[in-house]
């Protein structure tokens, strides 16, 4: 039964990995070489100029030119393979963990058949990105850390801790609430996670300097990485059910054949 689930979860990880690479590649990546760009400045503007100085040099400078636009072709490509290559390992870790999870936890879960996916996936979210990023939000380029890599490691495993603790709250709430009124339930669920987001953007110290970007451009990065890693939950979540579904169907009309086989 175990490895029934990881199988399930597995795959439904490597398809939202697909989607998830191709997020990467096609909007991600782009996105961060254009921060790049302006958190460098124009040093590359200049050299440009340079390169054209003169006859000869302008001639050097055509061949240089079509030399750096193969290679940059290149290593789009290999970005690209590397991207989506990286994102399918992603999902497939995240669906294998799903599914870990999901096995012991489902009788726990609130709701019924995918829903308790999506619950679990919520969770999970929350746990890993969510609570973390409240202190420690995705870095931008050019970006500068208050603390070295060892303190926010630490900071970082300490608030999934937290978030956990705070999505099981969340759940258990529900479950308590619901059997008076679903409003009720939903409104136990949101205190513990309403909660942990008035404190720590309270009480937490700003360990992230975003740079010389502007604070629009970096407000809308750490937006679409958390849109990103919630929608790759939740397609996790989604691919999980639709093959558990079918599976149970499959045995389902496994079943109706053997009957029919045997009063036949």
């Amino acid at each position: 039964m175990l490895v029934d689930y990881l199988k399930r979860g597995v795959l439904a990880g490597a398809l939202a990995g697909i989607a998830y690479g191709l997020y990467v590649t096609l909007v991600a990546n782009p996105l961060v070489g254009y921060m790049e760009a302006l958190a460098e400045g124009g040093g590359a503007e200049s050299s440009h100029e340079h390169a054209h100085a003169g006859e000869h040099a302008h001639t050097a400078g055509e061949h240089a030119h079509a030399a750096g636009e193969h290679a940059h072709a290149v290593g789009e490509t290999t970005t690209a393979v590397v991207s989506i290559g990286s994102g399918v390992f992603w999902g497939i870790l995240l669906g294998a963990a799903f599914a870990l999870a999901f096995y012991f936890l489902e009788p726990a879960l609130p709701g019924r058949g995918s829903i308790k996916g999506y619950v679990l996936a919520g969770a999970g979210f929350l746990a890993v990105s969510g609570a973390p990023w409240l202190v420690l939000p995705p870095a931008t380029p050019g970006a500068e850390q208050a603390y070295t890599p060892t303190i926010r490691i630490a900071v970082y495993g300490g608030l999934v801790l937290a978030g956990a603790i705070i999505a099981a709250t969340a759940i258990y709430g529900y479950r308590r609430g619901s059997t008076r009124s679903r409003p009720l339930g939903l409104c136990l669920a949101a205190l513990p996670i309403v909660a942990l987001a008035a404190v720590t953007t309270l009480a937490a110290p700003t360990i992230v300097e975003s740079g010389t970007i502007p604070g629009e451009l970096v407000t809308a990065f750490r937006g679409l990485t958390a849109l990103s890693q919630a929608a790759l939950w939740a397609l996790v979540a989604g691919c999980f059910g639709w093959l558990q579904t079918r599976t149970r169907d499959r045995a389902s009309t496994e079943q109706r054949v053997a009957l029919t086989s045997l009063h036949s």
